[in-house]
């Protein structure tokens, strides 16, 4: 159980320092560490970073570090797609919504480690809005699949598109997060009441706490820590992670 509680306090503190990356931890750890079946550990990953990211972006919005309009272009049609994919996430198998999270997880990394080019902020990018849009909508999907929060895809769309600062655009991603999450999680009660699977909600409860003080220790230290070297060195542990999830349930 302690390695379990660790990996919670990393959620937290990942998602406080990155806006991001917290569901990438959460699956692994609910399966690997604590035995949970994969769909179930999906269910109770989303219940978990919706918790930690709503609670962890309260600061951000206190110091006005949220972008309301940004959340609603994106978190509206992205609650709509989780929704959906975790309505569809009833016709794949545990293993093969697993595997798909891996190469999600490969991907996330990729995003991370390279170099992205920022765009300066103009009035021509209400025009480009509607790209927002339409990325909330298939992160959305891909959030009630396989559980990921989408935030390392989110980030890039805010600070590119949006032309947002980094840190609002954390602020802003873990409101979006929230309210995606929170979605999924509600529709995957259904899910896996159809499979006869139960939430654990004491483990639920306790990775809650562990985690939303992981995020607080999370935002300090983003003040401290290069944003740039922080997310390269996350995105090389990803990669990892992500070949071997790939590789025990391909073997």
């Amino acid at each position: 159980m302690f390695w379990a509680l660790l990996g919670a306090l990393l959620i937290g503190i990942s998602l406080g320092l990155l806006g991001s990356g917290g569901s990438i931890l959460t699956v692994p750890v609910l399966i690997y560490f604590v035995g949970e079946p994969e769909k179930v550990a999906i269910a109770e990953s989303l219940g978990i970073v919706a918790s930690i990211s709503l609670v962890g972006a309260i600061p951000y919005a206190i110091r006005k570090e949220v972008d309301w309009k940004s959340v609603i272009y994106f978190g509206i049609p992205g609650m709509a797609g989780t929704y959906g994919g975790a309505a569809l996430s009833q016709f794949l198998s545990g293993t093969t919504q697993l595997m798909i999270f891996a190469v999600v997880m490969i991907l996330a990394a990729y995003l991370m480690i390279r170099d992205g080019k920022v765009v300066e902020k103009d009035e021509d990018f209400s025009a480009a809005r509607w790209v927002m849009v339409v990325e909330g909508l298939v992160v959305g999907v891909l959030t009630g699949l396989v559980g990921v929060g989408g935030g390392f895809l989110i980030i890039p769309a805010l600070v590119i598109i949006g032309g947002l600062s980094m840190r609002v655009a954390v602020g802003t991603s873990l409101f979006i997060i929230a309210a995606k999450s929170s979605m999924g999680f509600y529709k995957y009660l259904d899910v896996l009441k159809s499979e006869s699977l139960n939430v654990n909600w004491e483990l639920l409860a306790i990775f809650t706490v562990v985690g939303i003080f992981g995020s607080f220790v999370g935002g300090k230290l983003s003040r401290k820590i290069p944003q740039h070297s922080l997310k390269k060195g996350f995105g090389y542990f990803l990669v990892i992670m992500g070949f071997y999830i790939l590789g025990t349930n391909l073997l």
